[in-house]
């Protein structure tokens, strides 16, 4: 917020807070105490503590100052009126531009009595300033959204220079990484990345340009394009950050980083190989917040939920989650050792690579020139007292062999394996070469699951579906129905009409029938039968079960659920 104290010298907008009920007189005091101790304004010490939102202090200073508020999560910002206010004196007065027209320029601010700044940005850009009060949208953040960094990145690496293409000499590429403008423009990449949600950054060299995408909830979005000629100073850069050899171009390379956005540590995994237009590099953004979940966070229904949480409960045996890349694997075992993690237990893990470090787990990286692989890893593992085992994944018979073995010894294992459906998971097992019956021993219950992109609550209305998103959702739901909750685009979502993602999900339980159908080597379908006459709930009936509750679309659970199966 920008610096207003309405409860000093008789100020009118903090008598319309009093006199409207907002905040009492004790509150109003607390509050003053910790704004002294913190040395903060109190509006934002009552906003900290959710005495007022900001809805509601935007309406009180519309009528202080009379003048209108405006919706920044559904209007139109004019790239016109943008340019005419640099970024650095934007985010300094927490002011956004969003229209010009004649002579006048349209502000949003915080504190629209502050008439000096108005004078300023009068001067500056020699238009009459108009100001409205911002509403549905955090100020901070919509000048995050317009006030992009892509701009900043170009000029920065115009002044690149010396370098031709991918191919030029290692020692050129090494002085021209030292240059400030290409360390600026990474971290401004990382940046905006991180701005955007971008879970990966694509680094792919064309033929004629260097073209970076951003991944933001499953979905590739081309964010920039790029002179050819600074593809080697910015690759050369990623690797230095990464600790890999920058002379190493023929082989893949990976490695690690960690940086600073906005005040908040993030972990960046990075992978390297030649293309056919020179090397390529993917950044995998890791969010530290995935270390804070549990699997109650994850989307789960209770139906899915209560049972899934019982077999962690148990004292050993074998939990299985399975799903093609980039379905939350990973996610869904760290949430589950995040409601296991104690100090009574144990718990050891063998990862390829380790994507979050956890406090109190004792995590191992796979290591091929070390001769640790997954099944190493795993037998050294049992000779050091654990009670919870997490195997990253089970890859061939030797894994797959010893993570059985090590359920059957009185460990809980938690693993991922690649398999369309949880009875295929537990089933390729078998195909693996281990035996039916230590299978059928070893393992709990087995977990599939998809990420399907979440409506953006802030721009939905209904909307009729799709012909083959209608039909799909009969067929399942054994109910017709038309009209579904779809985003239209705002500038929460970036114009997508989704924001986030969940999970789609199916557990099995390994019941005593069913274990007897995988010994006597029953087919997925019989299987499949008994376990949804037991209870199991589909992964495309729970996927449109969340369409029918208006948190996602049925043509994404189409698109994500039922192609793949």
């Amino acid at each position: 917020m920008a610096k207003i104290n309405p409860f000093q010298g008789g100020d009118g907008i903090g008598k319309r807070l009093l006199d409207g009920g907002f905040v009492n007189s004790e509150q109003v005091e607390a509050a003053r105490e910790v704004a002294l101790s913190s040395s903060k304004e109190l509006v934002d010490v009552l906003l900290e503590q959710g005495l007022i939102s900001i809805e509601t202090l935007a309406s009180i200073l519309s009528l202080e100052y009379n003048v209108p508020a405006v919706n920044l999560a559904s209007i139109e910002v004019q790239t016109e009126a943008i340019a005419m206010i640099p970024a650095h004196i934007a985010r300094e007065q927490r002011i956004l531009p969003i229209s010009v027209e004649g002579n006048i320029l349209t502000i949003a601010m915080e504190n629209p009595g502050d008439l000096q700044v108005i004078s300023s940005l009068s001067s500056l850009t020699r238009k009459q300033v108009k100001a409205v009060v911002p509403v549905g949208m955090k100020l901070n953040d919509a000048i995050d959204r317009y006030y992009r960094l892509i701009g900043e990145i170009e000029q920065q690496l115009s002044q690149v220079v010396g370098v031709k293409t991918a191919k030029e000499t290692t020692e050129a590429s090494a002085d021209l990484v030292k240059e400030a403008p290409v360390v600026q423009a990474v971290d401004m990449l990382l940046t905006q990345a991180v701005r955007d949600r971008a879970s990966d950054i694509h680094i792919e060299p064309q033929k004629d340009y260097l073209r970076i995408r951003f991944r933001i909830d499953g979905v590739l979005h081309e964010s920039l394009k790029l002179p050819q000629g600074v593809h080697s100073a910015i690759l050369t850069r990623i690797k230095v950050m990464a600790g890999l050899n920058i002379a190493e171009r023929r082989r893949p390379q990976d490695g690690q980083f960690s940086v600073t956005v906005n005040n908040k540590p993030i972990d960046c995994r990075v992978a390297c190989i030649e293309g056919d237009y020179g090397e390529m590099a993917v950044i995998r953004i890791l969010d530290k917040s995935v270390l804070l979940l549990k699997p109650s966070d994850l989307g789960m229904y209770p139906s899915t939920l209560q049972p899934f949480e019982k077999l962690l409960g148990s004292a050993f045996g074998m939990i299985l989650v399975s799903g093609p890349t980039g379905s939350g694997k990973t996610t869904t075992l760290y949430a589950a050792l995040s409601q296991l993690n104690a100090s009574e237990v144990n718990i050891m893990t063998i990862e390829d690579p380790i994507e979050y470090r956890f406090d109190k787990i004792n995590q191992i990286q796979c290591n091929r020139l070390a001769g640790i692989t997954f099944a190493v890893g795993l037998r050294a593992i049992m000779r050091l007292d654990p009670d919870i085992i997490l195997v990253g994944e089970i890859r061939d018979k030797e894994t797959a062999t010893t993570a059985v073995q090590a359920a059957l010894t009185g460990h809980l294992v938690l693993s991922s394996i690649h398999a369309n459906d949880s009875i295929s998971a537990v089933i390729r097992l078998i195909d693996m070469g281990v035996e039916p019956f230590l299978v059928t021993s070893a393992v709990l219950g087995s977990l599939s699951q998809r990420l399907v992109r979440r409506v953006c609550r802030s721009c939905s209305t209904t909307s009729e579906a799709s012909p083959a998103a209608a039909m799909a959702y009969q067929a399942e739901m054994k109910e017709e129905r038309r009209d579904f909750l779809y985003g239209h685009g705002c500038n929460f979502c970036t114009r997508t009409g989704y924001l986030g993602r969940v999970g789609a999900f199916e557990l099995l339980t390994l019941s005593d029938p069913i274990r007897r159908l995988l010994t006597k080597g029953a087919s997925a379908s019989e299987i499949k039968a008994v376990a949804m006459q037991e209870g199991m709930v589909g992964i495309r009936h729970d996927g449109m079960q969340k369409a029918k509750d208006s948190l996602v679309t049925p043509e994404e659970v189409l698109h994500n659920v039922f192609t793949i199966l």
